[in-house]
């Protein structure tokens, strides 16, 4: 497989008649990293996902791999995932995966070798003669994860993987991937689930109503907002709204959560806190993703 190749996306744009569905978006997916790509309901997100694929054509922008325009060939080595599910609910799980497999170029003796196998990981293989119809829904996610996993692909494209799945399908569908990645795979997913995107991702990607509004690492992204700090103390902390400089977020009892808004000002904050008893904590505190989220898409 290519080697640390890398996936560009260069002021990508689709439009539907008047709509702008996607504008001018840019960001890379690494080699051997995960991306994870969040935004709300209508942000561009699947769209952008189906321009890289080659199933909707650009309107503007392109996409490059291996630093050069991306072509068919290209995409047919990438594993692709699309949030509605591509299977044929009235055939068996098996031989409808042996097929896609067979479509990819695989032999159909390496085909259900890997099927079987991953099927197996995912707590399935008891169930490879049955129709896929007959399978609950997080199963049947199962499969089609199968289905984008299972030619050794050069980079995976997914779009919403984990709806769905138990916190075992999870578990199991984060170890795959983890495999890949350490193969030196791109790997760009979209999820609503920030605390599993969070936890997961590399890199973040952020689009809202079609346009990039933030990427990067998480460093990075809590970089660019408003640094919030907590404040213990070992009496009531009603006092510190009177301090210039400070904003209050949050207060309840003795703990304090703050902005700093004047250079200088948290020093007056200590001394002014010293003065009337014991300090317990002062310390940065780590916005969620979801807070990083809201605030650049504001």
């Amino acid at each position: 497989m290519t080697q640390n190749a890398t996936l560009e996306i260069s002021n990508l744009a689709r439009t539907f008649g008047d709509v702008k569905a996607v504008d001018g978006v840019s960001f890379e997916v690494a080699p051997g990293m995960m991306t994870g790509f969040v935004g709300g309901n209508g942000a561009g997100k699947t769209t952008t996902m189906r321009m890289i694929m080659g199933i909707l054509g650009i309107t503007g922008g392109e996409v490059r791999w291996e630093g050069r325009p991306i072509t068919m060939a290209d995409r047919r080595r990438f594993g692709y995932m699309p949030e509605e599910r591509g299977l044929y609910p009235k055939q068996p799980v098996l031989d409808q995966l042996v097929y896609l497999g067979q479509l990819g170029g695989m032999s159909a003796q390496s085909a259900r070798a890997s099927v079987l196998e991953h099927l197996e990981r995912f707590g399935l293989a008891d169930r490879a003669k049955d129709h896929v119809e007959k399978l609950s829904l997080g199963n049947q996610q199962r499969v089609q994860i199968t289905a984008a996993v299972m030619r050794q692909p050069v980079c995976l494209i997914l779009d919403e993987p984990f709806s769905g799945l138990d916190p075992v399908a999870v578990d199991s569908m984060v170890d795959l991937l983890r495999e890949h990645t350490s193969r030196g795979v791109p790997v760009l997913f979209s999820s609503h689930q920030l605390d599993l995107v969070d936890r997961l991702c590399d890199r973040l990607v952020i689009l809202n109503k079609g346009r990039l509004v933030g990427a990067g690492t998480r460093a990075e992204l809590e970089s660019t907002g408003q640094v919030r700090y907590r404040l213990g103390l070992g009496a009531d902390a009603g006092w510190v709204r009177d301090v210039p400089g400070v904003h209050v977020v949050d207060l309840e009892g003795s703990s304090a959560l703050l902005e700093i808004l004047d250079s200088g000002a948290e020093q007056n904050l200590l001394r002014a806190a010293l003065q009337r008893g014991e300090i317990r904590e002062f310390s940065p505190v780590r916005p969620s993703l979801s807070e990083i989220y809201r605030e650049v898409t504001q």
